[in-house]
């Protein structure tokens, strides 16, 4: 799906909506959402990003997160903070999906990227 034009959204209901690994729903000079749904047992995969602060905002279900050496367990109503430089992941650890919106500080990913899966993800050249 194409980047959306709205400025405004109903951005939780899209998170539950989505089916896809991530989806970049809107680019901006200096920050971008994305969509992310991670099956059950899934997992984001465990990242540094330099020069991008990232805050994930939990809408359903469960996970464990990993921020640098800490791991708390988190999920709707949540939010994860990672600033630039900082290692992190997040496995589901719930029955179902796990659903959430995050945004990046600068841009990461290109505008209107895809992905279905994690390993369409790791397939996907444009992508470190």
């Amino acid at each position: 799906m194409a980047e959306r034009d709205k400025l405004i959204m109903p951005i939780e209901k899209l998170a539950k909506e989505n089916d896809q690994f991530r989806e970049v729903i809107w680019t901006g000079d200096n920050t971008q959402l994305v969509l992310m749904t991670i099956p059950e047992g899934g997992e984001i995969g465990g990242e540094v990003h330099e020069g991008h602060d990232q805050l994930l905002y939990f809408v359903e279900g469960t996970c464990t997160a990993t921020l640098g050496e800490d791991e708390k367990e988190c999920g709707a109503g949540d939010v994860a903070i990672v600033p630039s430089g900082k290692y992190h992941n997040f496995v589901n650890t719930g029955s179902g999906p796990l659903k959430l919106y995050t945004t990046y500080s600068p841009p990461e990913h290109k505008p209107g990227k895809e992905h279905d899966t994690k390993a369409d993800q790791e397939a996907d050249p444009d992508e470190d």
